[in-house]
């Protein structure tokens, strides 16, 4: 069993990465070109010292994580930026690098590529299921955050928390304007896109802001009963298990003790990522610690206040308007007039400061935001009404090339 952790003791990070290569940013599916251990196979983890480089569905995605459960995040948005400069460093060999953002903005699903080596007997069950090339599933790069609980009662208040922070989320993270060459209105393409690809099996998703349940015994009766039931009929193998199956937005995993929150889009560089990291923790232990808002409030909060919030953060980003009383009082908000999302936030970053001892890189990404909201906006603006392929490929080339370098885009 792993060990066991109480709130906030300590954090795991996940970022995924799309391969591309340099000359026209075409996906290449090249994961396993990397993933080579010492003995010359190909393997699905390769440890190297604090952060870790794994496999994903596809092959043309690399995951980057803290290899184990660390205290601080000090220092890893250096440590995850080297990681993207030693991968990129071994992709030019194959003229390859990685790109940034939630979502390849010119790939196309008939591309995909799916990870063909250790466990992909997993990834082939859900791709005969759901048809793994949509965009849904083979174009949508996050950033997980994982964080710890030590018993029902810590996962009762933890789980009430990220309820709340869940539907905001987008107006904070987005970074996925485009798909297929279009600007298509939508701030946060990645997730239109994950809400809707497992439609088949409703159950997996549910409406992405989990059910309000706050024990172990009613997580497995709301939540991963009807999904072992959901997906009895399409899996007569058994090779889908509910805990691994469960698709929204944040997820409980009992068996080590922690929740992963998923609906965070991969930002230009690691600096903006653990930026948005640090936002959101700091307004969880506020909420943990009832100090503007009492547990019992939070608890009550329903699916039906909730995930109309997380649609509209997923179609206008930080300039919807939020008129939902608790978030009001979650966020600290005390204005007359309805708030946009970009309030919201700017409200409790002014308030809770969590970068005022990050490194610059994390400072200067948080001011960002706040002077020029999502770069989901910044990409938008920068490609103007009437973006080209060569426009799109121009502006993800030098986002390309700031990732190593903690470089932020501003318009």
């Amino acid at each position: 069993m792993p060990a066991r952790f109480s709130l906030f003791e300590r954090f795991g990070v996940e970022l995924e990465y799309m391969i591309v290569r340099r000359d026209d940013l075409r996906i290449a599916p090249w994961s396993d070109r990397v993933l080579v251990g010492a003995d010359g196979n190909i393997v699905s983890d390769i440890e190297r010292g604090i952060v870790t480089w794994s496999n994903e569905l596809t092959a043309h995605v690399i995951e980057l994580k803290t290899t184990d459960p660390v205290v601080s995040l000090d220092g890893y948005a250096e440590a995850f930026a080297s990681e993207v400069g030693e991968l990129n460093r071994r992709f030019a060999a194959h003229d390859a690098m990685l790109l940034p953002t939630a979502m390849h903005p010119l790939m196309r699903p008939e591309e995909s590529v799916l990870w063909s080596h250790d466990n992909n007997d997993i990834y082939a069950a859900f791709d005969r299921i759901f048809d793994c090339r949509g965009h849904g599933w083979s174009n949508l790069q996050s950033v997980h955050l994982n964080l710890p609980f030590a018993n029902d009662d810590e996962f009762a208040r933890l789980h009430a928390a990220i309820r709340l922070v869940l539907p905001l989320l987008p107006s904070l993270a987005a970074s996925s304007p485009v798909v297929e060459g279009k600007l298509t209105g939508f701030a946060d393409n990645r997730l239109a896109y994950y809400r809707n690809n497992s439609a088949k099996i409703p159950e997996l998703c549910g409406r992405v802001i989990p059910e309000p349940v706050y024990s172990e015994a009613d997580y497995q009766r709301a939540i991963f009963e009807p999904i072992g039931r959901a997906l009895a009929p399409h899996d007569p193998d058994g090779m889908l298990e509910p805990v691994f199956s469960n698709s929204r937005g944040a997820i409980a995993r009992f068996d080590r003790g922690s929740i992963e929150i998923r609906l965070l889009d991969l930002q230009e560089c690691p600096a903006a990522d653990l930026s948005i990291v640090r936002t959101i923790v700091a307004l969880l232990r506020e909420l943990v610690a009832e100090t503007l808002l009492p547990l019992t409030a939070q608890q009550a909060a329903t699916i039906d206040e909730l995930a109309p919030v997380f649609h509209a953060c997923v179609e206008q980003g930080d300039f919807a308007k939020i008129d939902t009383a608790i978030l009001h009082l979650a966020f600290g908000w005390q204005g007359n007039d309805t708030p946009t999302a970009h309030d919201l936030w700017r409200t409790a970053i002014t308030r809770l400061n969590p970068t005022a001892e990050a490194s610059p890189a994390e400072q200067a990404a948080q001011q960002t935001y706040l002077t020029q909201g999502t770069l989901s906006r910044r990409i938008t603006t920068a490609l103007g009404s009437s973006p080209t392929p060569e426009s799109i490929t121009a502006l993800y080339r030098q986002l390309a090339e700031g990732a190593a370098e903690n470089r932020m885009l501003g318009v």
